[in-house]
Parts: C-alpha cells; structure tokens; sequence
C-alpha cells in the first residue's frame, strides 16, 4: 500500500506532519472504530489521516479514496502518531476533520420529533468529555437519534476526547445546543414530551407511561444532571416527573454515564416511553 499523496513534495508534506498541532475548528477522531464510522457516514470529511504500521494493513479503502481526493494520509511511528493525537489512547490511526458546527432547534424542530415519536436525551451540564463520549455511545447503541447541551461553560462539548471515548456513536446522533434549558423543557412537555429527569434521591422507583389506557405513549426525553451537582432546580421543576435508580446504599450515586446507560436501557430503548420498572 502507498502512503505518499499524489499532491504536494514530499518536503512540504513532512514539513505539514512534524506542523500538525490542533487548529480551530478541526477535530482528531482517534481509534479505527470511529475513523471507520466517520468514512462510511462522510468520507469527504476526512481532511488528513495518519496511521501506524499495523493499523496501515486494515485501512486500504480509506487511503485509497484519499488518495483519489489528493488529500494527506501518512504511516508514522507510535511516538509522533501520539503528538498527533494528542494522547496516548489514538488506537493506532487518526483522522483529522472539521469540529461540527451545534445547531438550535427550533420550535418547528421540536414539534417534529414529538410528531415522530423520537425519543430525546437532555444533558445539563455533564462537564467531563469522557462521560459526554460515553453518554454517546450508549446513546447509538440503543438507537437515540439526537442529545441536547445547553450552552454553559461548564458543559462539555463534542470534542477530540468525547469522539474518542464515543467510538464511532456520534455519527449515529444528532447533537444540539439550546440556551437556557429551563425555557427549552417546558417547550418539550408543550410539545408532547414526558420529560423524566435523573435524580439521585427522591425519585419515583416506577411508574407507568403516560397518556392514558389505550392513548398512544408520549415520546420520552430523558434528562441526565451534572456529574457533582445533579440536575439544577430549574431543571427539576421542569420535568414531568423524577426518577431514582434504587441502589444499595453502599455508594451514593453511580457515574452518570452508568445512570444514563441504565435509565436509557428503561425509558428510551426501541423508542417506546417510560413503563415498567423503570428505576
């Protein structure tokens, strides 16, 4: 396999390698489950590419399409291939791409998901990128379509280190920004929503879908608080009803990518509401 680009001199490429710091607006997808997904969801997305030896014998597709596209794809030691990622977890291959831009949904926007029945994952201010990535994740594998951040400082965005952790479930997901959630919410519930928030105590243990004997079950979203804080109390009084997952008591509370993976598997899975024994 080739890993010399049909542009550019081969000094000029180095030169652009030993050069390739984080910019703005890009993204480095590390690990070949995500580089993988971005190709098959947007191969023309992928800007540059580098690689280690190993990972070089399983991406012959990819190379070669980059190569059709005369962009840079490039097979470097470990070492450099982590100055390129930026950590040591790069799973052996890295793509660099654009950062995608956070749309706000409109009330059109809303009302649709509500029309289709699509279930909604609300995150109020999960800081740590690593939980985002895992929130992700989870979220793909039981088919959410879309998550919503508020735009804080304190919550984390879609960077390189969630797409990391996320493996590939981001180009499964919409991700949208709001403004205020506590005005966002009630819009939901307006909409048609049940709007279940994640408590840490005093939660209902259960409860049945709402909408009535026979009614067709509300479409759920699920809303996930800040990993020390828990849900703000404006983000409280919001929901439609608070769930707690009942535990030992050994330990207070679980990670909440744990929580979210748990309350998803209850509320959101196949799309259909709250019901059951939902914790």
């Amino acid at each position: 396999m080739a890993t010399t680009p049909p542009a550019g001199s081969r000094e000029s490429d180095a030169k652009e390698l030993r050069a390739d710091s984080p910019r703005s607006g890009e993204l480095r997808l590390c690990g070949l489950t995500a580089v993988r997904a971005r190709f098959a969801r947007d191969p023309g997305s992928i800007k540059r590419l580098y690689f280690d030896q190993e990972t070089g014998r399983r991406i012959g597709v990819i190379c070669r399409v980059l190569a059709r596209d005369r962009k840079i794809y490039r097979q470097v030691e470990s070492a450099e291939l982590e100055k390129i990622a930026g950590s040591v977890h790069h799973g052996g291959v890295v793509a660099v791409t654009t950062l995608p831009a956070l749309k706000q949904p409109s009330s059109a926007d809303v009302a649709a998901w509500a029309r289709r029945g699509e279930s909604l994952l609300v995150l109020d201010r999960i800081g740590n990128a690593h939980n985002l990535g895992a929130i992700a994740r989870t979220a793909a594998f039981f088919g959410v379509p879309r998550i919503v951040i508020p735009d804080d400082p304190s919550a984390a965005r879609p960077n390189d280190a969630a797409y990391r952790v996320a493996e590939g479930g981001f180009e499964s997901l919409e991700v949208w920004r709001v403004a205020r959630l506590a005005e966002f919410l009630p819009a939901l519930a307006e909409a048609g929503y049940e709007v279940i928030g994640a408590a840490t105590r005093g939660g209902a243990l259960g409860g049945r879908a709402a909408g009535g004997a026979g009614a067709r079950p509300k479409p759920v979203t699920l809303v996930l608080g800040n990993e020390e804080e828990g849900l703000s109390q404006e983000a409280a009084k919001a929901c439609t009803r608070l769930v707690t997952i009942p535990g030992s008591g050994l330990v207070e509370s679980l990670n909440v990518s744990v929580a979210g993976a748990v309350l998803m598997w209850e509320l959101l899975r196949r799309g259909r509401s709250a019901g059951g024994a939902a914790g």
